[in-house]
């Protein structure tokens, strides 16, 4: 046998590179890596010009479509609970149902106590939404993620302003009785 023949193959192992592949596989590596130098150093020159250019590739410095810069604004800020809160309170009827949406209204969210304050326009609506309320926290807590939501607290009507005048009973809170 002599030197210029190959070394017979044994089925299963792998030829090992030759030199010419071992050629191709040093130059590929050296135009990577001048590649990455004149970048660099294009870079360089361009930022003593005054400042990067937008080329006709999409970079960092393009514009971004408003509904995923709103997203990564979102997602930075850490505001992700309290702005799908208030996708709830703007489909607080779907949510709720018609009928328990013209009455009670959600008027904010505590996000360090995990509380929805609702406002309802009668004491009625407001005591039956307090029956109401552990399936709409379940509820809400479906479609917000588990635990968004641990407790609603129902606020009935707002009485009208107190009057105070020469027809006031001593001790009596006025129409404020009734209220509440």
């Amino acid at each position: 046998m002599s030197t210029d023949e190959p070394a017979p193959r044994v089925p299963g192992q792998k030829a090992e590179p030759s030199g010419v592949d071992l050629a191709r596989v040093a130059l590929r590596a050296a135009k990577e890596q001048a590649r990455a130098r004149g970048d660099a150093a294009q870079q360089k020159k361009q930022a003593r010009r005054g400042g990067l250019r937008s080329g006709a590739r999409a970079d960092g410095r393009d514009p971004m479509a408003l509904g995923a810069a709103i997203n990564r604004l979102i997602t930075e800020r850490g505001w992700e609970a309290p702005a799908a809160v208030g996708g709830v309170m703007g489909r607080w009827p779907e949510i709720v149902g018609e009928d328990l949406a013209k009455h009670c209204v959600p008027e904010k969210y505590d996000e360090d106590e995990r509380v929805l304050a609702v406002r309802c326009d009668s004491t009625a609506w407001a005591t039956n939404l307090r029956l109401l309320a552990p399936q709409l926290v379940a509820r809400l807590n479906e479609d917000l993620g588990h635990g968004a939501v641990k407790m609603i607290k129902v606020h009935g009507p707002g009485g009208p302003a107190r009057r105070y005048g020469p027809l006031r009973a001593p001790g009596s809170t006025g129409p404020g009785d009734t209220y509440g």
